[in-house]
């Protein structure tokens, strides 16, 4: 039986359970963004080399890759509480466990099991919050609810390498498990959807086919933002720029503008409003990010960075959690993340190894092609996607 897309906007959005997830997701990207820049950092500190800092993102995503499938399967089969409080108890673990590495190699052992608390909590949030919002507000729930990263970014990583420079690493790894224990205790009084099991069949694939076209375009999107989190410090630094904490900042404001606004649009418009313009506003960052040799070059491409990754991300999410029943709804979050870190985390890898060859400057010349397969895919096959979502 369909809803009626006229009542569910007249839903509210903001209910307290929408609250309290929005504010425990802001809490536990706020202890993932500082440790970002951070930990590449910490890894040449130990004696690595640029491809030991792309391993330290590398690793970690490859875990929670791993770990997705796993956690959308379990969060459709057994509720949404007890996969999300697991994931965020294990992330708790391993930042505070970040206080007595003594080793490059040991810190790669300890980011990979951070990673399966990450893909559990992160899977579970996305899937927590689509059960929440109304349907046909999807699109702009998703919006507000990624503002949560948008303003963990714009404080996070800027606040995690100003604390390093003045305080040391122990400082950021005290504040980032304190924003985990504050993710934990908001996440506590949430009303948790249960997933009807009798409606779903006794074998279900660990991955959703609805969310495969979605999952693979934030895959090569999202391999652009690999370059940036892990090799922007090295890069400007490389180039004598300073203070590039800025450039998160801004990102993140751009961000938290674009998130809504074209959340909305994706609503009344249809996804390709939203989603053709960022992406080739991710394609002209990494362009400008080529040629940038000054703070107000890097912060232009910030701006533009923040405006189209804010116009893909949820829209793209939208799109791959919206036609699927409740009790598939974890795996086709699980089926997007998987696609969002396997970006990250192969763009880390790689970009480490281009680095390694040739310097940091080309990385952001390589980084244009994935933005063009991203578009060319997402023209190529979104169209019935965008004639799907008009007429469920």
């Amino acid at each position: 039986m369909s809803s009626n897309p006229n009542i569910e906007k007249q839903q509210p959005l903001w209910t307290k359970d929408f609250i309290l997830i929005t504010l425990a997701n802001f809490f536990i990207f706020l202890g993932f963004q500082m440790l970002l820049p951070v930990l590449p950092v910490y890894a040449t500190k130990l004696g690595g080399t640029d491809a030991s800092a792309g391993l330290v993102v590398g690793v970690f995503t490859l875990s929670a890759v791993l770990m997705r499938p796993i956690a959308g399967r379990l969060l459709d089969q057994h509720g949404r509480k007890g996969v999300y409080l697991s994931g965020l108890v294990l992330f708790l673990l391993s930042v505070i466990a970040y206080h007595w590495v003594p080793t490059v190699l040991i810190l790669l052992v300890l980011r990979f099991i951070h990673g399966f608390g990450w893909g559990a909590a992160s899977t579970a949030s996305g899937t927590i919050a689509s059960d929440i919002i109304p349907k046909a507000r999807l699109g702009e729930g998703m919006g507000f609810f990624g503002l949560t990263n948008s303003l963990s970014m714009a404080l996070a990583p800027a606040l995690g390498l100003s604390i390093m420079k003045w305080s040391g690493f122990d400082t950021v790894f005290i504040i980032s498990t304190t924003a985990v224990i504050m993710t934990i205790l908001l996440a506590f009084p949430i009303k948790y959807h249960t997933p009807d099991r009798g409606a779903s069949p006794q074998k279900s694939n660990m991955f959703e086919k609805a969310a495969l076209l979605p999952g693979v375009v934030i895959l090569f999107v999202t391999m652009t933002y690999g370059s940036v989190v892990a090799f922007i410090a090295l890069y400007a630094d490389s180039r004598g720029v300073q203070n590039i904490g800025l450039f998160f900042t801004v990102y993140a404001i751009a961000l938290m503008v674009s998130r809504p606004a074209f959340g909305r649009l994706a609503d009344r418009k249809g996804y390709s409003a939203a989603i053709i313009p960022g992406m080739l506003g991710v394609l002209a960052t990494m362009l400008i990010l080529y040629f940038s040799a000054s703070l107000s070059a890097f912060l232009a491409a910030a701006v533009i960075y923040g405006l189209g990754f804010g116009a893909v991300q949820p829209s793209l999410q939208a799109m791959a959690v919206r036609t699927v029943p409740p009790f598939r709804r974890g795996s086709a979050n699980a089926t997007f993340m998987v696609g969002f870190d396997l970006g990250i985390g192969l763009g880390s890898m790689i970009w480490g190894a281009v680095a390694e060859l040739t310097g940091y400057q080309a990385i952001y010349l390589w980084a244009m092609v994935p933005a063009g397969i991203a578009i060319l895919l997402y023209v190529g096959f979104g169209r019935a996607r965008e004639r799907q979502k008009h007429t469920d």
